[in-house]
């Protein structure tokens, strides 16, 4: 069991009440929880209690346990299938099914986006709840609900979310926020928010705060899990950390970042890439001109304009361009049409090494020498059900065959090697790529297509659901390809990242060029004035800039 802790605080710092002596129980619990799985040992004797009324943390590397652990509070993992105990308002559970749970007062949204890609979005936020009339769905209720749940997510900023709209056409971003909307929507008595700022911009985070604050004011406990531990300390009562399926202790949400970041890893966290001053550009690698990206969907009801209009800009070798901006920006947009997967017309023209190519294909863009790493890696950067050395060698399989047969000894010493080289935590590479953690995943996407050399690497948020340790590593084999002639265009929401990592910063605003940062003058508050087109940025106060 874990010790007692400190009291915990609000992000003011003023203390948490403590529940009334009649209720004092926790709001929910996890005994000595244990699970396992073929050769790999999830969790291991984790007791966690959620008290009523707080924001608890939940942290820890990826492959530490945690998803585990919620899909055990949210009845993923049936009750028998574990070890241990789960007690909601102090009662015990046996949970056979997410609905189970869902009944008992525990909402999860999961990091993995459960929306159904072609249903409506109002469908989607309504599932499971839906208004009839004589035994009819009402079309009418279920729009005003679904209008309601988003604007207590979105505020105003909802009316711009077609209802009409398949899900699966929505970006990563507006999905997440459906999902939120969704979970917040039911009268739980502990809602689990799993990675839930990934894909949002500033503004959605601050409201989704706002939100999270308004409800625990009510009496609702959360736990939230997230990479980004400066959102912990602002938003988490307490924090409990985790470490190889274990739980190494838990602390106040005052407590210094380093302090946790130690606790997760066991070490100190170390130096990560940050650019060198003064560095001399190559030459240019990549030249684009005029680029625009027509909107994909006619029934969004955006007429003509462009979700990429009018956008040039060049990338040279050795360096780190970023694409940063508001979603729907179009950043993602930008490195989707550079690699032949943009989802409606493109054009403009496009230089690689100051030869004119025409790329409308990814395989145009391989042979141009461009590689891209996708913002949703399970469902466009893997094949799950194969294993580790079948997607670390799939872009290289060309080279890995003669007259058309592939040299399996040759591909599976390739893909040890690696796998070696990226420590991607696999006990051998013929396990699926699907049981490894979200930062080993990564590190397979980005491995696969390292043996071909790229000019240009696009990576589009190439840390989301990424844990520190995992972030560092990705971080430096960013450097380690700067440093050897590679291009880098880079497209993140994750401000830190950006000034940490980028030469330059593109900030695209509407679909175009807001601005561009040199070194020196990139910071998130430059980025951020740029990227909402204010003259002037302060806490809470954002005057827009004269038309």
């Amino acid at each position: 069991m874990i010790s007692s802790t400190p009291m915990p605080t609000r992000p003011d710092r003023t203390p948490v009440p403590r529940a009334r002596k009649a209720e004092a129980f926790a709001v929910a619990e996890l005994r000595g929880i244990g699970k396992e799985f073929p050769g790999v040992r999830a969790l291991h004797d984790v007791s966690l209690a959620i008290e009523p009324g707080e924001v608890l943390g939940l942290v820890g590397e990826n492959g530490a346990g945690k998803s585990t652990l919620i899909k055990i509070l949210g009845g993923v993992y049936a009750s028998g299938s574990f070890r241990g105990e789960v007690l909601v308002g102090g009662m015990p559970q046996a949970f056979r099914s997410t609905r189970d749970a869902r009944k008992a007062g525990v909402a999860v949204v999961h990091q993995e986006l459960s929306l159904i890609p072609e249903m409506s979005v109002s469908d989607n936020l309504v599932l499971g709840r839906e208004p009839s009339r004589f035994g009819v769905v009402d079309g009418v209720q279920v729009e005003a609900m679904a209008r309601d749940m988003l604007r207590r997510v979105l505020g105003d900023e909802a009316t711009a979310i077609d209802l009409a709209a398949p899900a699966g056409d929505l970006g990563v971003g507006v999905q997440q926020i459906l999902e939120i909307a969704r979970a917040l929507a039911d009268a739980a008595r502990v809602i689990v928010l799993d990675e839930p700022t990934a894909a949002l911009t500033d503004g959605e985070i601050e409201r989704l705060f706002a939100l999270i604050r308004e409800r625990r004011s009510a009496g609702a406990s959360f736990i939230y899990i997230s990479h980004r531990l400066d959102e912990i300390a602002a938003l988490c009562d307490r924090v409990a950390v985790m470490r190889d399926g274990e739980l190494v202790g838990i602390r106040s949400g005052s407590v210094p970042t380093d302090d946790i970041v130690a606790m997760m890893t066991g070490k100190e966290l170390g130096d990560v890439h940050a650019p060198t001053a003064g560095a001399t550009l190559g030459t240019a690698v990549l030249e684009v001109s005029h680029l625009r990206v027509a909107h994909p969907t006619a029934h969004l009801a955006r007429g003509g304009r462009a979700v990429v209009d009018d956008l040039s800009f060049t990338v040279h070798a050795g360096e780190v361009v970023a694409l940063a901006g508001a979603m729907g920006s179009g950043r993602t947009a930008t490195l989707s049409a550079l690699f032949g997967v943009a989802r409606s017309a493109v054009t403009g023209s496009l230089r690689v090494d100051g030869r004119d190519v025409r790329i409308s294909t990814p395989a145009h863009a391989i042979a141009a020498g461009l590689a891209f790493v996708p913002e949703d890696r399970k469902a466009c950067g893997l094949v799950l059900g194969a294993s580790v050395a079948d997607n670390l060698t799939m872009a290289t399989l060309p080279l890995l065959s003669r007259l058309g047969i592939i040299d399996a000894a040759r591909a599976e010493h390739t893909a040890e090697s690696r796998a070696r080289d990226l420590a991607i935590k696999v006990a051998r590479v013929g396990v699926e790529v699907g049981t490894l953690s979200g930062g080993n995943q990564q590190k397979v996407v980005i491995g696969k297509w390292l043996e071909r050399a790229p000019r240009v690497l696009l990576l589009d948020e190439p840390t989301r659901g990424v844990d520190v340790g995992a972030k560092a590593e990705i971080y430096r084999l960013i450097e380690q390809l700067t440093a050897h002639g590679h291009a880098v265009l880079l497209a993140s929401s994750d401000l830190p990242e950006v000034v940490r990592l980028a030469d330059r910063v593109l900030v695209l605003r509407e679909g175009s060029l807001a601005g561009e940062l040199g070194r020196g003058e990139i910071s998130q508050l430059a980025i951020m004035r740029l990227a909402v087109g204010a003259t002037a940025v302060t806490p809470g106060l954002v005057v827009e800039a004269a038309s």
